[in-house]
C-alpha cells in the first residue's frame, strides 16, 4: 500500500502543480487526511485487557537497544540501514532541484521521477514477497545497498531525463528490497518478548536518521552543489555496503533461528 501510494501520489502531484500551483497540491494533501480520520472514527474494536508493562517506555527502548547491539547480525543490519537512511535516501530531497535546474523537466518531470522510484519500490516489494525462502538475506542486503549507491552515483552525473528515471527505478527497487530484508532478518532473530522493543530501534534507525540526513544534505549542498553532494552520499553508502559485505556477511549464517534471550534482556 505504501509503495503503491509512492507511485500514484507523486504523479498526481506533478500534474496538479503543472496545471495550477503548489498551494492546491498542499490543499488536496490536507483534505486526503479526512478519509483517514473518517476510517479511524468508524473503527469498532473489541475491548481487551492490556498487559502490564514493566519499566518506563525509555527503559524498554534501552532494553531493546541493548539486545540489538549485543547481537552481531542485528547490530550490523541496523548500522547498514542507518547509513542508507542517513545518506542514501536523500536523493528525494534533491529531486525538485534536479527536475527544474538540471534535467529541465519541470513539475511533470518531478512527478515522473518520483513515480519511477515508486515503481521500483513496488517491484522490489513484489520481488521479495515472491521469495520461497529467506536464505542469504545478509548478502542480499549488501548487494542491494551497493546497487543503491551505484545508482545514486549515476543519477548525480546524469543530465538525460530518461536515464535518470531508469536509475531511480533501480534505486527504488534496491531500497525497498534492502529495508524489507533488514526487517525480515531482525524479526527472524528477535525473541517474541523483545520484538516490539527491537522494532522500535529499527524504526528509529530507518525514519529517525532520514531527517538528520536531510539537514546535512542541505548544508553540504549549499557549498558543494546538489550533484556533488549526492555523489558523495552515494560513495558513503557504497563504503558502508562494502564494509558490511567483507567484514560482516562472512560471519553471518543466513536465516538462523531466533536466539534465546540473553541474560538481562528477558522480562
Amino acid at each position: 500500500m505504501v509503495n503503491a501510494a509512492r507511485l500514484v501520489g507523486p504523479t498526481i502531484a506533478g500534474v496538479v502543480i503543472a496545471a495550477t500551483n503548489e498551494g492546491w497540491c498542499f490543499l488536496m494533501n490536507g483534505l486526503s487526511f479526512l478519509a483517514v480520520i473518517g476510517a479511524l472514527a468508524a473503527m469498532r474494536l473489541p475491548k481487551t485487557e492490556p498487559k502490564p508493562h514493566e519499566g518506563s517506555p525509555f527503559q524498554n527502548f534501552i532494553q531493546g537497544f541493548r539486545f540489538a547491539m549485543h547481537d552481531l547480525p542485528i547490530r550490523s543490519a541496523l548500522l547498514l540501514l542507518s547509513v542508507l537512511s542517513l545518506f542514501g535516501l536523500q536523493y528525494a530531497v534533491f529531486l525538485p532541484l534536479f527536475a527544474k535546474d538540471i534535467l529541465h523537466s519541470g513539475a511533470r518531470g518531478f512527478g515522473l521521477l518520483m513515480s519511477s522510484a515508486g515503481v521500483g519500490a513496488v517491484l522490489g516489494a513484489l520481488h521479495f514477497a515472491a521469495r520461497t525462502d529467506y536464505k542469504g538475506l545478509a548478502r542480499s542486503m549488501a548487494v542491494t545497498s551497493m546497487t543503491c549507491a551505484i545508482g545514486l552515483e549515476v543519477f548525480a552525473q546524469s543530465r538525460v531525463f530518461w536515464l535518470s528515471s531508469a536509475v531511480l527505478l533501480i534505486v527504488g527497487f534496491a531500497v525497498t528490497s534492502q529495508m524489507t530484508a533488514t526487517n525480515t532478518l531482525i524479526q527472524n532473530r528477535v525473541p517474541d518478548e523483545l520484538r516490539s522493543r527491537v522494532m522500535a530501534v529499527y524504526a528509529t534507525m530507518m525514519m529517525g536518521m532520514q531527517p538528520i540526513g536531510s539537514l546535512i544534505a542541505g548544508g553540504v549542498a549549499k557549498h558543494a552543489g546538489a550533484p556533488r553532494t549526492l555523489a558523495m552520499f552515494g560513495m558513503l553508502v557504497l563504503v558502508g555496503s562494502l564494509v558490511f559485505l567483507f567484514r560482516v556477511v562472512k560471519r553471518l549464517r543466513p536465516a538462523q533461528a531466533a536466539p534465546e534471550p540473553q541474560e538481562g534482556f528477558g522480562r
